[in-house]
């Protein structure tokens, strides 16, 4: 045989090996397609929530969009396999090890088995962190013992203690449409400028999915997952979230349609408990929805519930009527009135002063649905000089209520193709700031020779701002 030949068909020999040992080392492996999230902060205490995957990327998007949001991508037939939809990624069965490294310590917790009952999801609470301490974090997975490991870095700061005075920024957005994209390769712009802000924690204010949407119109529960697979496999949501702790919230479109309460028909073959069981498997949230977050001497945040105790929205307006629930009123009533921080905001995942559309919305404290609950918490949360961030409207405003001077911000959707709802013309004498447009927010707390400041920053997809407000503590 010559040596032309010889060298032809060990390169042959060597192609066909390469290419076997890859396919089986693709299928001893399991993968982080959808990421990992770094959930509910203190100074001692963190929730890891991450998923193993069958392959190491979604299915890339291969539809093309409609000119209008909320809108069929062309040519997509609801009834495909979910396997093949645009970002869909499958689970795998494995196993997952997490570890914490901080200079001073290192916290395991030791493999654990995911399985299908899950959706392949793990949740661990870690406790026995130390406040204010930048923790590396590591996650291993694997499907089995003396089978390939895939690894999955990130890093967070632990809250400081709430006598300690330390600079805080943290960000803020909701309402994010999986066709609302607006970068085809990575997903989302503002997630990259929010990460260059290197804020200390992200409040994602609900609507992370929209199930009630088309490109998939969920009918399944399969179909409600895939939603979650196809957002986090977004670079830009991967890539941000290894770096930023999260406190998520949810509204009606990720728990299950528009304006969803206690008691809502199903969507397709989802019930709202369904939509709820699946919210918990899916977030970094622990057992109760709502809660408080201290980051020093001059800052406490509280994130609220607005779905699952609130009373049909339909019914006559009374004193019984309410979106919060009599259990979470009196949570918010003690933590709020025993706060010594110099400044308290208030994340709602709905308006509490708007203004908001007087047609078509019936679902917020800012409407007429919810007079009188709305009445006393402007007021209540005037009197106590809270300020509110809200998340629901696909605008961005600054507003002041007449009655009670309380200030509300609201981010405004995630892109400027998701923006809409209200015109720019439009302009309320509660308005202090008006775009109607995407973007985020930043919530930025400081001294100044000594003096506490507290800033609300709008910015653009850009990473633009485009309007800052700024109090000094009296």
């Amino acid at each position: 045989m010559d040596l032309k030949k010889i060298v032809f068909l060990t390169s042959i020999f060597l192609v066909l090996f390469t290419y076997t040992a890859n396919a089986q080392t693709e299928k001893d492996s399991v993968y982080f397609t959808t990421g990992f999230k770094i959930g509910e902060v203190s100074q001692s205490s963190v929730i890891i929530w991450t998923r193993l995957c069958k392959s190491a990327k979604p299915v890339p998007v291969w539809h093309e969009r409609q000119d209008k949001t909320f809108r069929f991508p062309k040519k997509f037939d609801n009834n495909m396999p979910v396997k093949d939809m645009d970002g869909a990624v499958e689970g795998a069965f494995g196993q997952v090890k997490i570890e914490l490294f901080s200079a001073n310590d290192t916290i395991v917790v030791d493999w654990a088995y995911v399985s299908a009952l899950q959706d392949y999801t793990l949740k661990k609470k870690i406790e026995g962190l130390n406040p204010n301490t930048h923790y590396t974090v590591r996650l291993r997975g694997r499907k089995g013992e003396d089978l390939p490991e895939t690894k999955a870095f990130g890093e967070f700061f632990t809250a400081p203690n709430k006598d300690e005075v330390v600079p805080v920024l943290f960000t803020s957005s909701t309402c994010q449409l999986f066709w609302s994209h607006d970068d085809p390769e990575r997903g989302f712009k503002i997630y990259d400028e929010m990460k260059k802000l290197k804020p200390r924690f992200h409040s994602q204010t609900g609507d992370y999915v929209y199930y009630d949407k088309p490109g998939p119109f969920v009918k399944t529960i399969e179909m409600a997952r895939h939603k979650w697979h196809a957002m986090n496999s977004w670079p830009s949501l991967k890539e941000f979230y290894r770096h930023t702790p999260l406190y998520i919230e949810k509204d009606d479109h990720d728990l299950l349609r528009d304006d969803a309460y206690p008691g809502s028909k199903p969507l397709g073959e989802l019930t709202f408990e369904d939509g709820l069981a699946l919210w918990y498997e899916q977030t970094p949230i622990g057992e109760k929805p709502y809660r408080t977050a201290r980051w020093g001497k001059d800052l406490q945040v509280w994130f609220v519930e607005v779905r699952e105790f609130r009373s049909d929205n339909r019914i006559e307006d009374s004193k019984d009527k309410t979106i919060w629930g009599k259990e979470q009123i009196a949570w918010f009533k003690e933590t709020l009135e025993a706060s010594d921080a110099t400044f308290k905001v208030l994340v709602s995942p709905t308006p509490v002063v708007g203004p908001d559309r007087p047609k078509g919305k019936n679902d917020n404290h800012s409407n007429k649905a919810f007079q009188t609950e709305g009445a006393w918490l402007r007021a209540y949360l005037a009197k106590h000089e809270v300020f509110v961030v809200n998340g629901d409207r696909h605008w961005q405003y600054a507003s002041v209520d007449p009655v009670t001077g309380l200030r509300e911000f609201s981010q405004g959707a995630v892109s400027d193709y998701h923006a809409g709802g209200w015109s720019q013309d439009n302009v309320k004498p509660e308005h202090k700031f008006l775009r109607v447009k995407g973007g985020f927010l930043a919530t930025k707390v400081y001294r100044e020779k000594g003096i506490p400041i507290i800033e609300f920053l709008h910015y653009d997809v850009d990473g633009n701002v485009v309007n800052k407000e700024t109090f000094r503590n009296k």
